[in-house]
């Protein structure tokens, strides 16, 4: 008998926009769908973060309509919402226990997620196992650096997909950011895509690495994971 599948859900520590008093924080939707189409599966799941322990929310995603039904139940559990507050360092984490890593979103990664030299070891370990790698909306900041054994850039040639920099606009924070995260993954290589319309769900999987564009794509993110790694 094959044991339970394990996901590891990378987290930000950052809690406010570089040099301004503006608050932000894990998209906590991005994570709540993902958890719970995995939970719906019995995979077992566990939070890390680069500094480890707490995890900020973004204001924004704490508001209706964007706490949904599974953000506000989650947040509501005080069981569950415990894990933000306890998430493990990577040092923490041996990559052989884990079938899948998921990068969540929301704009705070885009500072502590793209030079972490754990979590790019964390990444590669997985992905060179056999793993599968994803990662939804800003979380493909976590990928934009990350290497594998024989020098290469992850995303280099491989088509992916994340937060748009039109739906940064649209979100009112492109003066905000501290680079342009979608002309970066091209820049590395990476066969960028998105949707026609912003703010609607799309999934690109590249055989063992599977991305989503926004908050609205988590699930279908999740249940990309899940079909490959049932596959």
């Amino acid at each position: 008998m094959s044991r339970t599948k394990r996901i590891l859900h990378v987290v930000s520590n950052v809690d406010h926009y570089e040099g301004r008093s503006t608050p932000t924080g894990l998209w906590l939707s991005e994570l709540t769908h993902a958890y719970d189409v995995f939970a719906a599966r019995g995979y077992e799941q566990r939070l890390v973060s680069p500094k480890g322990g707490r995890t900020p929310l973004e204001p924004r995603s704490l508001k209706w309509p964007l706490l949904d039904a599974s953000a506000k139940a989650r947040w509501a559990d005080p069981t569950w919402s415990a894990l933000l507050s306890s998430t493990a360092r990577p040092d923490e984490i041996d990559a052989a226990d884990y079938d899948a890593i998921y990068f969540t979103g929301g704009h705070a990664v885009m500072w502590d997620f793209p030079d972490d030299e754990a979590l790019q070891a964390l990444t590669r370990d997985i992905y060179e196992h056999g793993g599968v790698v994803s990662s939804v909306c800003h979380g493909y900041c976590g990928l934009l650096n990350t290497k594998l054994s024989d020098g290469r850039l992850l995303v280099a040639g491989r088509r992916v997909t994340g937060y748009s920099w039109c739906e940064e606009v649209l979100a009112g924070v492109a003066t905000k950011v501290p680079y342009n995260a979608e002309s970066e993954m091209r820049a590395r290589g990476a066969q960028y895509e998105k949707s026609i319309l912003p703010f609607v769900s799309k999934v690109v999987v590249d055989g063992r690495l599977v991305t989503g564009q926004n908050p609205q794509s988590a699930k279908a993110t999740a249940s990309s994971v899940v079909s490959l790694l049932a596959s």
